[in-house]
């Protein structure tokens, strides 16, 4: 007990010692009267604007900071360049999102896939000559809706006539009424009734957190019909080329083997590539 206590004495007379200082160097309660007349007395002219600009401050003390203008003045508010260049960062980040999920992308990039199964070619045409076709497909499609938002939103913005608000209200609303024109009621109605959110007296005045998912999900309904239609013909060749085999005993023989060279006689008399485009390319209805 007597080497605890020892201890604990220690110990209190440490923490005494390092908090000594500390309280030094506080400094003392001064009297308010005291000081105004002493302030009041002592008071130099030539020391008043450096009086003045010390105490400016809350609390007299001066610390680093930052600040972000977004006002530019003229009336319109504006982004500044460091936040234009953040905000153009961002949008590229989410750039491939954006375009599966916004555009017409989806539905061309499955029907492809399709097309390529449908004719028992997985690796022809490459994947990325795919993707890569199906990227200007979609910009071919999307040119009229890019070009709106140019014109209406990113031009007036640019000159100072639209705030950036009213800039990208315009850019939401023109790409909401392209999807809705794709998307179907029923699934727009699914959605709705998952958010737990009432239905818009008009179609345009759907919210565009409902609207994607919305037009996501009818983007792939259209794209496993058009599939469907395609497999069709493919699955005649493939039964009438495997009911010939078994009636002349090749059982050996893959059924693949013959009626691969035949789709694609087929699909290239018929001029196959360019029946496909043209329904996709007509497949998407013009926005109001």
């Amino acid at each position: 007990m007597t080497l605890l206590a020892h201890s604990l004495r220690a110990l209190l007379i440490v923490l005494l010692t390092i908090a000594a200082p500390l309280r030094a160097q506080d400094p003392p309660a001064a009297d308010p009267d005291a000081t105004s007349s002493q302030n009041a007395g002592d008071s130099d002219p030539q020391d008043a604007p450096n009086a003045q600009s010390a105490g400016s401050a809350p609390g007299g003390q001066v610390g680093p900071g930052i600040t972000l203008a977004i006002n530019a003045g003229g009336g319109k508010q504006k982004l500044g360049t460091a936040l234009e260049i953040v905000l153009l960062m961002t949008l590229l980040a989410l750039a491939p999102a954006l375009v599966m999920t916004m555009t017409s992308f989806t539905r061309i990039v499955v029907v492809l896939s399709f097309l390529k199964r449908a004719m028992s070619m997985q690796d022809l045409p490459p994947a990325m000559i795919t993707t890569g076709f199906a990227l200007f497909m979609t910009i071919f499609i999307m040119k009229p809706v890019v070009s709106d938002i140019y014109e209406q939103a990113y031009v007036p913005y640019t000159e100072d006539k639209l705030s950036w608000q009213e800039a990208g209200g315009i850019a939401a609303d023109r790409m909401n009424r392209f999807m809705l024109a794709q998307t179907r009621e029923a699934d727009v109605a699914l959605i709705l009734e998952l958010s737990r959110t009432p239905m818009p007296d008009d179609a345009l005045d759907t919210p565009i957190h409902v609207t994607v998912p919305a037009f996501v999900l009818s983007e792939i309904k259209t794209a496993f019909q058009m599939g469907f239609v395609l497999f069709l013909p493919f699955v005649v060749i493939d039964l009438v080329i495997s009911s010939i085999l078994v009636s002349m005993g090749m059982f050996s023989l893959p059924p693949v083997v013959v009626s691969t060279p035949l789709k694609l006689l087929l699909f290239i008399l018929v001029g196959g590539w360019d029946l496909v485009v043209m329904s996709l390319a007509e497949s998407f209805t013009a926005a109001p």
